[in-house]
């Protein structure tokens, strides 16, 4: 156990540390190369779908930058940047979490989708939601929030679902879908292939529009290092 001189100590030394590690980053900044690690949390469908693309964007304009995205649920991510262990995410959800700043990001838009196989009707009023076989994301999936949020306006908790299987991640519930294993709303982003091809299809739900924004999550106290602020420079461009 820490001693109390110990627990005056270190919150100081923390500090000169980092103050140290600005100072570097500060005369780094004044070069014109972009260069360093970028370390970036993120949940499933941006990290999966959005980020690489514009990672690898980002280092033709920037060799230099090599990147690491480390996917999560929103939960988990939003929580590593609030305990500073991570400087960077995109999540799909914002959370009511403290001490984190959370900037609109680009939209996305959740469908509900089945195998083709299934025959599914075309359109469907949202009481029928009840009696097909649902596949959900865990606890913590943003998306997983967004559906239940967008449930509760047509007066239907996520408890009163036909629940075939509760899944980790979107991978898990399209190769569910595959198996006819249910139907499950998820990002368009995560299912457009198999929409392209055929294998899926979209049911519409009358009344239901499930548009969302994912965002961008730092810490409120922290300065990030400058090719951190030029990456954050270029999602936000994005964005617009």
């Amino acid at each position: 156990m820490p001693t109390p001189q110990a627990d005056i100590l270190y919150p100081k030394a923390v500090a000169i540390l980092e103050e140290l590690k600005k100072m570097v980053e500060d005369v780094n900044s004044t070069k014109e190369v972009i260069s360093g690690e970028l370390l970036i949390g993120a949940s499933t469908i941006p990290g999966a779908y959005i980020l690489p693309r514009m990672a690898a964007d980002f280092k033709e304009s920037h060799p230099g930058v090599s990147f690491e995205i480390r996917i999560a649920d929103s939960l988990t991510t939003v929580n590593l940047v609030k305990d500073h262990k991570l400087l960077l995410g995109v999540v799909g959800a914002k959370t009511a979490t403290k001490n984190v700043n959370f900037q609109p990001f680009i939209g996305d838009e959740l469908i509900l989708v089945a195998s083709s196989e299934r025959k599914p009707p075309a359109k469907i009023k949202a009481e029928e939601l009840l009696k097909l076989p649902f596949l959900l994301r865990e606890d913590g999936s943003g998306t997983r929030k967004n559906i239940e949020s967008f449930l509760t306006k047509m007066d239907i908790r996520s408890n009163q679902l036909n629940i075939s299987a509760i899944l980790g991640n979107n991978t898990a519930i399209k190769e569910a879908i595959k198996a006819d294993l249910g139907v499950s709303i998820i990002s368009k982003y995560a299912v457009q292939e198999e929409l392209d091809s055929g294998a899926f299809q979209e049911i519409l739900v009358d009344g239901l529009s499930l548009k969302r924004k994912f965002y961008i999550v730092t810490a409120q106290r922290r300065t990030l290092p400058n090719h951190y602020k030029v990456f954050l420079n270029r999602l936000l461009q994005e964005a617009e």
